[in-house]
């Protein structure tokens, strides 16, 4: 039964990551609240997922001619060595200390994504009312 549940999860963080949503937000969660996974190993499997979704995301935008190019080092050498700092850092850190700074990370970013929905809300409203 347990293989169906890390299947599933596996589906649903795989579907969020291939919309562009972050798999990891809804993969993490349920590995570790619902399937009692560590926190440092929900956190490496995530990564472990990333690494073919982003593969194909990247070879799909490339082949649409939807990949800007310049500057691309700039973007990938800076990421790689922040990636490796990131990961021997949550590897250091006791595993209450990931679980509050991952559910810090999620509150914050549900707050960005409502503020800009009021945002874009407010300016919907604006133009919708604009008398000719």
């Amino acid at each position: 039964m347990s293989f169906y549940l890390y299947f599933l999860c596996g589906i649903l963080g795989g579907v969020l990551g291939g919309m562009g949503m972050g798999g990891g937000t809804a993969l993490i969660p349920l590995l570790t609240l619902l399937l009692g996974v560590p926190q440092a190993a929900a956190q490496g499997a995530n990564l472990l997922s990333f690494f073919p979704m982003a593969a194909l995301a990247l070879t799909m935008h490339a082949k649409s001619g939807l990949l800007q190019k310049n500057g691309l080092v700039f973007l990938i050498l800076p990421a790689l060595i922040l990636s490796a700092g990131g990961a021997f850092l949550a590897a250091q850190l006791p595993a209450f200390l990931l679980r509050r700074a991952f559910g810090a990370l999620l509150v914050a970013l549900s707050a960005v994504k409502l503020l800009q929905k009021g945002k874009n809300g407010v300016k919907a409203g604006r133009k919708s009312q604009k008398t000719w």
